[in-house]
């Protein structure tokens, strides 16, 4: 089934009438789109189907409060990410660093990136810990700024930028060691071209 966000309120009044009909096709329909985003922020499989569950679960107890003038993926999406966020605040009490110091992170080239498999990238950013990895993913991938991550999770903006700045050394880290190829075949491409 193509998910079409204005064919949407048939099935959204359904859930609403309590129909478990309609509540399963919205299940399956936004299942995939939900557990790429909680595999994002979970360190295994198992989180991330643990808080998709609870984030469908305060979809449907929270439906009556959509607006149905905003996009409904938009407003799913926000829930799960809030959801995975109060998943490790509970459960893995995230420990933020506090330091103003600067880091460096080496700019690499993307072709590295474009060479590694979705699932390679989605290990090394589950490899993380919980603090570096949630910031990370706010950030670099669902978009939000340091201050509204700070906000979100209690911290100040600078233990933002540093846990991001972290995060991202440590994936460089985990790249070169685990697709050390990669760094020789993009330096030897660096040094043809010049």
């Amino acid at each position: 089934m193509i998910f079409e966000e204005k064919n949407i309120d048939n099935l959204l009044d359904g859930c609403l009438s309590g129909n478990e009909t309609a509540q399963k096709q919205l299940f399956k329909l936004f299942f995939g789109y939900g557990k790429s985003i909680c595999l994002r922020y979970a360190s295994n499989r198992e989180d991330a189907e643990e808080v998709l569950n609870d984030g469908f679960m305060k979809v449907f107890k929270n439906l009556q409060k959509y607006d149905r003038s905003k996009s409904f993926k938009a407003w799913f999406r926000t829930i799960l990410v809030n959801t995975c966020i109060d998943y490790y605040r509970k459960k893995e009490k995230l420990t933020y660093d506090f330091d103003d110091a600067h880091y460096e992170v080496h700019s690499n080239d993307t072709n590295i990136i474009d060479s590694l498999a979705a699932e390679d990238i989605l290990a090394m950013v589950q490899g993380l810990t919980p603090s570096y990895r949630t910031v990370f993913i706010m950030y670099a991938i669902d978009g939000y700024s340091h201050k509204e991550i700070a906000e979100s999770l209690g911290i100040n903006e600078v233990t933002s930028r540093t846990n991001f700045m972290k995060a991202r050394l440590k994936l460089q880290l985990m790249i070169k060691a685990n697709f050390p190829k990669l760094y020789t075949m993009s330096l030897n491409t660096k040094l043809h071209e010049n």
